[in-house]
């Protein structure tokens, strides 16, 4: 039977590796991920925001697993319910509990629930309560603290500006506490990360190249113990994320970096297969020559076997 998204996770972790969670805003580009991953030979998750049904074209939990099953591949490659927000990118409160236990009725592999919007008392009752559900199914639960910029309608302020006055930086000692009280078994934290734009208005636009305070993401997994997750993976120098995979990050969530190639090509050509083609392409590149994950699902596979 093969190991589950939790243990290919804390593998992935233990052997300085990580898992990369590519994002499916559109759902033909499931099809070229899982392809890309396979031919690599890497883990890596196919994941579905609830944004990417709001405001693009995944359609919903439903049609997302239903593409995934078309080409699932579990030796290679899981479906993650990524961002279920508390509050949303525009300020509304979602029916996040629903969201979820939908997913994990669907038969959906690992969950995140989204409370950074909220106090840290709250954000800490919401996701014992998703954790809590996760875990009676038997599937891990991400959530996130700390406050990763990107998803909001306007632009963001200066890059340079965010970075040095640590806009959003996930608190350690708020982290310590988070870990230890709210069940989940993954944490998203923000260090320097950014999320790339998805507002009309700027969702075309080149990413700012981030950095990470690699310093401050050792103390958070000191402090938490637990598997971290770097959501805004697109636009790191490549120094900073391989740093921040030796520094406890064990999944990568990757958006932008194949959205864009899957959009123009499809604006420049009007053909689908083109459009996946691209995307293909870009996510071998990645997994190849930017995070260096290829080849490496043997020796996760060793890390969990050796548990």
């Amino acid at each position: 039977m093969p190991a589950s998204s939790a243990e290919l996770v804390r593998a992935a972790r233990k052997a300085g590796l990580a898992v990369p969670a590519f994002n499916v805003p559109y759902l033909p580009m499931a099809e070229p991920i899982i392809r890309a991953v396979v031919d690599s030979d890497a883990v890596a998750f196919l994941e579905v925001a609830r944004l990417e049904w709001i405001k693009f074209e995944a359609r919903g939990l439903a049609e997302a697993l239903s593409e995934y099953r078309r080409y699932a591949n579990p030796k290679h490659v899981r479906l993650h319910l990524d961002h279920v927000p508390v509050i949303d990118e525009d300020g509304l409160l979602v029916d996040y509990l629903e969201v979820i236990q939908s997913a994990i009725a669907l038969g959906y592999d690992s969950v995140m629930v989204d409370g950074s919007r909220l106090p840290l008392d709250e954000n800490i009752a919401a996701t014992r309560a998703v954790a809590d559900a996760a875990h009676a199914a038997g599937i891990p639960c991400e959530a996130e603290l700390g406050a990763i910029l990107g998803h909001e309608s306007g632009p963001l302020p200066p890059y340079e500006e965010l970075f040095a006055a640590g806009k959003g930086f996930t608190r350690v000692d708020e982290a310590e506490r988070f870990a230890r009280e709210s069940a989940c078994d993954w944490l998203s934290v923000a260090a320097g990360n950014i999320h790339g734009a998805i507002s009309a208005a700027f969702k075309d636009r080149k990413k700012d190249e981030a950095r990470l305070d690699l310093d401050h993401l050792g103390r958070l997994a000191d402090a938490t113990g637990l598997p971290l997750v770097l959501h805004g993976g697109t636009g790191i120098k490549k120094e900073y994320l391989l740093g921040a995979i030796a520094c406890g990050i064990a999944k990568v969530n990757v958006a932008t970096e194949i959205r864009q190639p899957y959009e123009v090509t499809l604006k420049e050509t009007g053909d689908v297969r083109k459009a996946q083609e691209a995307v293909y392409e870009r996510t071998m590149g990645y997994l190849e020559s930017y995070i260096e994950l290829s080849g490496t699902r043997g020796r996760i596979c060793s890390a969990v076997a050796a548990a």
